[in-house]
């Protein structure tokens, strides 16, 4: 089982030790969807929504919730974040979410970003569940990551 990092000798999930990494400038970028009604739509671009700006309240809720990935998901290490960008787009089909999240660090910021995808589309949900119960988050994926041993990955067009 050695050679699965997050595993130990016995079998037991454990937190990798990235010590003996070097610090290197990583970025990485996720994306989301949420399938929204056209009413919901149009309150949307019409700055309408019943409890209020929904759109900048789910930026913040996103970049709010990478600074607390390491809260959320077990084993990630916490990093010093040095940037994150959350957009949100209207389209006539719903909201398209990215995230792009850097550090200068020894791991990655994958989680951070897609946890800012989801976070941000959580918190858009919740201001518009009034309108729309039957919203739905989708398609959260990380499209890009720099830096690092594998240097640049990006996801392969669909």
């Amino acid at each position: 089982m050695s050679e699965f990092t997050h595993i130990d000798e016995t079998g037991a999930a454990r937190m990798v030790d990235v010590s003996a990494k070097d610090v290197s400038a990583r970025s990485a970028t996720a994306t989301g969807r949420v399938l929204l009604s056209a009413e919901v739509v149009r309150l949307l671009r019409s700055g309408e929504v019943p409890k209020g700006d929904a759109l900048g309240v789910a930026r913040i809720a996103g970049i709010m919730g990478a600074k607390r990935t390491p809260d959320l998901i077990p084993l990630c290490h916490p990093i010093g974040l040095h940037g994150v960008e959350v957009t949100l787009d209207v389209e006539d089909w719903g909201v398209g979410i990215t995230c792009r999240a850097k550090t200068a660090d020894r791991t990655g910021v994958e989680m951070e970003a897609l946890t800012a995808v989801s976070v941000a589309a959580l918190a858009l949900i919740d201001m518009v569940k009034a309108v729309d119960p039957g919203a739905v988050i989708t398609d959260v994926r990380v499209e890009e990551k720099l830096g690092g041993k594998t240097g640049r990955w990006t996801r392969e067009p669909a």
